[in-house]
């Protein structure tokens, strides 16, 4: 452009110096401030004064520098539209490239708040899940207990300390999300025991655990509802002794459960086995895996089924024990 190499070379570097601090200007403007839809006038503004005052900035400086040049205040004075527009066009490409990423930054922040709070909602309805069970089956053996004190008072006794050594294993599982179906079923029995003492020879349980299933993951707590639904709709509407059966087995790599009672047929209290501990057990499968076929129910003449598929989460014990194999 007919500049001596001081001149060209002074021009570049206050110039781009000068734009550099402009454009870290906007920047930051837009990480505090990032516009909406009626908020992008705003920003536009902003370019066109910051553009300005770029150029009224840059003049002053290279007046102070170059004064005595007048070949460059010839030049200044043909080629300030062509400065201006490229001096907007830079800053309008970092307002926009900066924009793009604090807009991605804050959705990600937004999204791992929202993730955090459904996280937050789910362990806690799955906590209340658990603890609705709880009172149910407490008020029944607090009243078998009462029951037995004066006509069986070595049993009540003992019940009593069956009873002590559930509760005992249940808090223990309360921060427990899972456990595997060995410990779960330890658990089964001391209440299956305590069910025992309340109905006496009406109540006969068998339990069929194959031996790699037992190494598998399951929900804590969650095999004692399927029990208990069977207990009582098996029990309470029939006559004489009740056969409640509790199957478990691997199938390829899930765990499949199915729990068996009778039910008398003019009753139909089959239709009655879907009350709320099934329902608990079908809406903590839900929250867990996002399936509603994981829990089904069939009648086949006076037996009532229910089956539960359990996928595994593949935590680090179930992965060492299927290393193992």
């Amino acid at each position: 452009m007919g500049l001596d190499w001081f001149s060209a070379l002074t021009d570049s570097l206050v110039s781009n110096t000068l734009l550099i601090f402009v454009s870290l200007l906007l920047i930051t403007i837009l990480r505090f401030y990032l516009p909406r839809k009626q908020g992008f006038l705003n920003l536009f503004v902003w370019i066109i004064l910051l553009t300005g005052g770029w150029f009224f900035v840059n003049n002053l400086v290279m007046d102070f520098f170059l004064k005595e040049k007048t070949s460059y205040q010839s030049l200044m004075t043909n080629t300030w539209p062509l400065r201006i527009a490229i001096a907007f066009l830079i800053n309008g490409w970092v307002s926009l490239i900066g924009y793009a990423y604090y807009s991605w930054q804050e959705r990600t922040v937004t999204e791992q708040q929202k993730n955090d709070a459904e996280k937050l909602t789910k362990e806690a309805e799955l906590y209340k899940l658990r603890q609705q069970l709880q009172p149910h089956f407490l008020f029944n053996a607090l009243n078998s207990i009462n029951a037995l004190i004066g006509s069986r008072p070595a049993e009540a006794r003992n019940m009593v300390q069956q009873l002590s050594a559930f509760l005992r294993s249940t808090l223990k599982k309360e921060e427990q999300q899972w456990v595997m179906l060995e410990e779960e079923v330890h658990s089964l029995q001391l209440y299956l025991e305590i069910e025992k003492v309340r109905f006496g020879n009406r109540l006969t349980t068998h339990l069929e655990m194959d031996a790699d299933a037992l190494t598998l993951q399951i929900p804590a707590l969650l095999l004692q509802p399927l029990v208990e639904n069977a207990i009582k709709f098996g029990l309470y509407d029939t006559i004489g002794e009740t056969l409640i059966s509790l199957k478990a087995s691997n199938e390829k790599g899930e765990l499949l459960i199915t729990v068996e009672n009778p039910f008398d047929l003019e009753t139909a209290s089959a239709q009655k086995g879907t009350g709320f501990g099934l329902s608990s057990v079908q809406r903590r499968l839900f929250l867990l895996f996002g399936r509603n076929d994981l829990l089904q129910t069939e009648t086949k003449e006076n037996i009532f089924s229910t089956t539960v598929k359990v996928p595994q989460p593949y935590l680090p014990e179930v992965i060492k024990t299927l290393d193992n194999k």
